[in-house]
């Protein structure tokens, strides 16, 4: 969802966003299904986006006050237009503080954008009541032709400083990490690779221009963009190509760590 510091002023787009709506969505699903049944009086979805998550939340405790925080106009725009039983915050999520502990802190791929995951993922902890609950979700794909691909075409070639310093880099730390950052805590965490099944053309471009290339692509020229988008999607056809049926498979892992707060 929003990012956090200087790629706020990279505006986002919810259409190409939600263009595998159903792929981008089930991690949170998942996630939100693991949550202990506690009492919930004060939800936050952090990296809420369009809302589709945050809506969820909300209908899993109806007497809850929901508030959905993002960094980007685009998607907090969207979701109020969907979803008007909510409160929406534009905010950077980084930054972000409540006005007392909160039941449940959500974020669905959000905090990779985040840099300093140690301090970040202990200030999450804080933030919750005793038996509260942090939930999060994160993209695990960084050695995968997804993003190494890009990586290796910025780093190898002559582009401006701009585009590969805007190539979001691994900020994912070895799970039990986020266990002891999260203490005192219950936590739970595991990684799941999802086999996505997508169709359409150049399915795997369409899929990381929505999120991951998004500020490369718009630290590049028009001249630059298309060099970039041919090689890139050259190494995607060979890494992921489509089978007799039009079926491109993107294997994608991600990270989930749920922590109960002890008292």
């Amino acid at each position: 969802m929003g990012p956090a510091g200087s790629a706020l002023a990279v505006a986002w787009d919810p259409d190409r966003y939600l263009r595998f709506a159903n792929h981008r969505t089930r991690p949170g699903i998942e996630l939100l299904a693991r949550v202990p049944d506690i009492e919930v009086l004060q939800a936050v979805d952090l990296g809420s986006g369009t809302g589709e998550l945050t809506s969820l939340i909300a209908e899993r405790w109806p007497a809850a006050r929901v508030t959905g925080i993002d960094s980007s106009p685009e998607m907090v725009a969207r979701a109020r237009s969907g979803h008007t039983d909510i409160e929406w915050v534009l905010s950077d999520i980084a930054a972000w503080d409540p006005e007392a502990p909160v039941d449940l802190l959500f974020s669905n791929a959000a905090l990779h954008w985040l840099d300093d995951h140690e301090n970040l993922f202990a200030r999450l902890r804080s933030l919750v009541r005793p038996g509260g609950v942090v939930a999060v979700q994160m993209p695990d794909n960084w050695a995968a032709p997804t993003h190494r691909a890009p990586a290796d075409i910025l780093d190898g070639g002559d582009w401006p400083e701009a585009a590969r310093q805007s190539l979001m880099r691994d900020r994912l730390s070895d799970p039990g990490a986020y266990a002891r950052w999260l203490e005192p805590a219950d936590v739970d965490l595991w990684r799941t690779t999802y086999f996505q099944r997508l169709t359409g053309d150049e399915p795997v471009w369409t899929w990381t221009t929505g999120s991951v290339l998004r500020p490369v692509l718009a630290a590049l020229d028009d001249t630059d963009q298309q060099r970039f988008e041919a090689e890139c999607k050259k190494r995607y056809a060979e890494a992921y190509p489509e089978d007799a049926d039009g079926i491109t498979v993107l294997p994608f892992s991600r990270l989930f760590v749920i922590a109960t707060a002890k008292p």
